[in-house]
């Protein structure tokens, strides 16, 4: 019986699908780079990696209690712990709040300045799941959401929130547009028939052009950042494999496949990956 909650709750957390939670972690981790213009110690990489997963498993329960009506009505997530049934709203809800207390736990052995940004942070993942149903573009929230790392990371190292973090936040905010299109694109028939915003449905048949304009937008502020940090070649080899990267997603989703879009989506944390990779390698041959 424990065995069976147990892997209810890490099926509720998305506990074996990795790439939800990558998808914060490598901006937060290029940020902290940028912050600290190198190495930020292992303590602040620990803090930030745990605390990523942390909240995005938290993010799952509430996003799975708010959605639980819909969810029943799309393929995709009719399954899900709490749409059918498996896990109350009221376990869903608790698991969240201890999760998020773990976090914030983490959040403590940094500075006040962190503190404080984080309850920003918290207030961001509680309003997204309801975003749906009034605006047109929730992936622009969720994109906020995502990106809460960046000015947490500038915070941890220098008490202090510069315009250069919301350049990177801003950036980042079009990466995740362009892959949660993606993700939308794989649920649209279901997402009209109940009524559910999208992006992917507000960009109607301008998606695929959307989707790769955001990717454009994403790798040339990122680039732009590391050119200002003087990052040098490895940083832009990292930036041309993730622009290359997402070439092949166009290559996936230009048919708007459910298969394609959803690999589409399902890989980004890769992309992600690269451009961070090619962060910490300029500034580890500066």
């Amino acid at each position: 019986m424990l065995a069976r909650r147990l892997a209810l709750y890490l099926d509720l957390i998305r506990w074996n699908r990795p790439a939800g939670w990558l998808l914060l972690l490598w901006p937060t981790l290029g940020a902290l780079w940028f912050a600290a213009d190198g190495w930020p110690g292992w303590q602040l990489v620990v803090v930030f990696t745990l605390g990523t997963f942390l909240m995005r498993s938290a993010g799952c329960c509430v996003n799975d209690v708010a959605d639980r009506d819909f969810d029943r009505h799309v393929k995709r997530t009719a399954q899900r712990p709490v749409t059918s049934g498996a896990i109350s709203v009221k376990e869903a809800l608790a698991l969240g709040a201890v999760l998020a207390l773990m976090a914030f736990g983490l959040v403590l052995t940094t500075n006040r300045v962190t503190v404080q940004w984080s309850f920003a942070a918290l207030a961001i993942t509680l309003i997204y799941p309801f975003a749906k149903r009034f605006v047109s573009i929730p992936q622009a929230v969720l994109g906020i959401a995502f990106s809460f790392g960046i000015p947490m990371a500038f915070a941890a190292v220098q008490s202090t929130v510069p315009v250069f973090a919301g350049w990177l936040l801003a950036g980042n905010l079009f990466w995740v547009l362009a892959y949660d299109t993606e993700y939308a694109m794989v649920d649209r028939d279901d997402d009209l028939k109940i009524g559910m915003k999208t992006s992917a449905i507000t960009f109607g048949r301008f998606d695929v052009a959307a989707v790769m304009l955001s990717y454009a937008i994403f790798l040339a502020i990122w680039a732009w950042a590391g050119a200002s940090r003087s990052l040098g070649v490895l940083f832009f080899a990292g930036i041309a494999i993730a622009a290359g990267q997402a070439l092949w997603h166009w290559q996936l989703i230009r048919d708007r496949t459910r298969d394609g879009c959803f690999k589409a989506f399902r890989l980004n944390h890769w992309l992600g990956f690269t451009v961070f990779a090619g962060v910490a390698a300029g500034y580890s041959i500066r």
